[in-house]
């Protein structure tokens, strides 16, 4: 998924910052941002934002729908580019068709994953097809390790199997939890999983002490360690924790995200589809892009043009940090 903000936001992001402890959960709200087609799809971003930057190497999250596509004409994101960072597609209805630089050429469908790596650089297009009714989803990005910022392009599809958990099911799509573990390469640790808690239920989920963690509320009124947390928003709990306990206290089953990782030691600077080390990085990248190098290559089979990058902010590059993590005592 592409960044279509004319004016993206340039951020210099992680490397805690500040003092003071954090209170146990942190709650993120969304802000919503148009996301192509002819009546521009909204969806609901709560990465980046200026509370928090990153959860573990999750840099962005974008939520979307339930979204009517014959009201808001579905999701037709044009050929755009990527570097320094992987793409992680996870729908809950609906069905998006996606296209790389690599050949690579892919239906996203509900419960599946697609990991897409853009490394020194890789584009791609992501167009919901004729028969989605309803699209529903995340769309999440993954920061890469400077030692890996340069990885080849790269291309991976996974079918995580239910997992039964004592009040609910979930669906590991990277990492390792409830004795389940994903099998799709990653540079950092991670930990990505749908989760369903059962109306009334409170599921207890045995954790890495070392991750920080956000929960994102697809649907459900739910309580993470004892804060509530609403549709749309996004709960953080700092590292130190060895269990998190969702409540759901709603009538209906609810459906979250789960993400985590250990804090992301590395300052990285973000803007548009680009993340590098520098500004210069994203000069050299947008270059790139705007002069057809060879860098992100082409991709085969959507009809139209791609992509123009936006105009640079003219104005200084400021740091953007993350709060100091305050750990919980490892329960």
């Amino acid at each position: 998924m592409s960044n279509t903000e004319t004016q993206p936001a340039e951020l210099k992001c992680g490397g805690p910052a500040g003092d003071g402890p954090s209170p146990a959960v942190e709650v993120l709200t969304a802000r919503q941002v148009p996301l192509g087609g002819p009546r521009a799809m909204p969806v609901r971003r709560t990465l980046p934002q200026r509370a928090r930057t990153l959860i573990g190497a999750w840099c962005f999250a974008d939520h979307y729908g339930p979204d009517d596509v014959s009201a808001t004409g579905g999701m037709d994101v044009a050929p755009h580019p990527h570097t320094g960072l992987q793409t992680v597609s996870w729908l809950f209805s609906g069905e998006i068709e996606h296209r790389d630089s690599l050949g690579s050429h892919a239906l996203v469908r509900p419960g599946e994953l697609n990991l897409m790596t853009g490394g020194f650089g890789i584009s791609h297009t992501e167009v919901s097809t004729p028969r989605t009714t309803i699209l529903h989803g995340v769309q999440l990005w993954v920061a890469l390790p400077g030692e890996h910022r340069h990885a080849a392009r790269d291309f991976q599809h996974y079918v995580p199997g239910p997992v039964r958990l004592d009040g609910g099911t979930a669906r590991v799509f990277l990492g390792t939890l409830a004795g389940d573990t994903s099998p799709v390469r990653t540079f950092t640790p991670l930990l990505g999983a749908e989760l369903s808690v059962d109306p009334g239920a409170t599921v207890t989920l045995g954790v890495d002490p070392e991750f920080e963690h956000g929960l994102l509320v697809d649907s459900g009124d739910v309580r993470l360690d004892g804060t509530a947390l609403k549709p749309a928003e996004l709960g953080y709990a700092a590292p130190g924790r060895a269990e998190l306990t969702v409540v759901n206290e709603g009538p209906g089953t609810a459906r979250l995200v789960l993400l985590g990782g250990p804090p992301f030691g590395e300052e990285i600077v973000m803007w548009w589809n680009f993340v590098g080390r520098t500004h210069d990085d994203i000069v050299r990248a947008r270059e790139d892009w705007e002069n057809a190098s060879d860098r992100f290559g082409g991709v085969e089979g959507y009809p139209g043009d791609r992509l123009p990058a936006p105009a640079l902010p003219n104005a200084t590059l400021t740091p953007r940090r993350n709060p100091a993590p305050a750990t919980k005592d490892a329960r």
